[in-house]
């Protein structure tokens, strides 16, 4: 007979651009998860909290440009200071990869790790360009680009 897998543990679930920034501004130990590359970064731009007295932590989940996954990350995120009883809203470009980190730290230990749905450009519109239709960007919330 073969032991059945043991069933993922959920992360604490979906959030809302809007409601990511009312937590980040509402929670002083909130931190706002980047888990996109470098290069998005860089080139796509980021979500700007300096209004609430925040910058969003850089950790990817993923390495560019092979796209492999960041055997660092919890080391990382140790490293910019999330704590396991931290409540960290994780985000990339549509909600995939920001998921998938949520879900990790979940299974180490983490109590309140959650998905920014749509990500900082949501996900691709009628003319296949992302940024309009949902997201951070599609929000209006602030943000940067280099």
């Amino acid at each position: 007979m073969s032991v059945p897998a043991a069933a993922p543990v959920a992360y604490a679930g979906e959030i809302s651009p809007a409601d990511s920034w009312r937590v980040l501004a509402a929670d002083h130990g909130a931190k706002l998860v980047d888990v996109r590359t470098q290069a998005e970064w860089v080139y796509v731009g980021l979500p700007d909290l300096a209004a609430i007295g925040k910058q969003p932590l850089l950790v990817s989940w993923q390495l560019f440009p092979a796209m492999q996954r960041n055997e660092d990350f919890a080391q990382q995120l140790a490293a910019q200071g999330v704590r396991p009883g931290d409540t960290v809203l994780f985000i990339c470009r549509s909600g995939v990869r920001s998921k998938a980190a949520a879900e990790f730290v979940t299974q180490l230990g983490y109590r309140s790790a959650w998905n920014v749905t749509d990500g900082f450009e949501g996900p691709l519109n009628e003319g296949r360009h992302r940024g309009d239709k949902a997201g951070w960007k599609a929000a209006g919330l602030p943000w940067l680009q280099s």
